[in-house]
């Protein structure tokens, strides 16, 4: 059964980074605290073949044609001096 807790004097730098990652995530306060606190508290660990097999999945899934090798180099090198 899920517990409820209460958090107290969260410093003001925690909280602003915590409210602009759940607006950036579209989640709630409270949703964005507890993907927070799962990712610290229960890391999962990837094998290598996984993380290149989750890229593949990522890769593929983008429109083809979309992104081209000089679109990419230019997006990396966007807002660089």
């Amino acid at each position: 059964m899920p517990a409820t807790l209460t958090l107290k004097n969260i410093p003001d730098a925690v909280y602003d980074r915590l409210k602009f990652s759940a607006e950036a995530h579209r989640r709630s306060m409270n949703s964005e605290a507890i993907v927070c606190l799962e990712a610290v508290l229960l890391p999962t660990r990837q094998t290598t073949a996984e993380r290149l097999a989750r890229a593949r999945e990522l890769r593929n899934a983008l429109p083809k044609g979309k992104f081209g090798a000089r679109d990419i180099d230019a997006m990396k090198r966007e807002g660089r001096s």
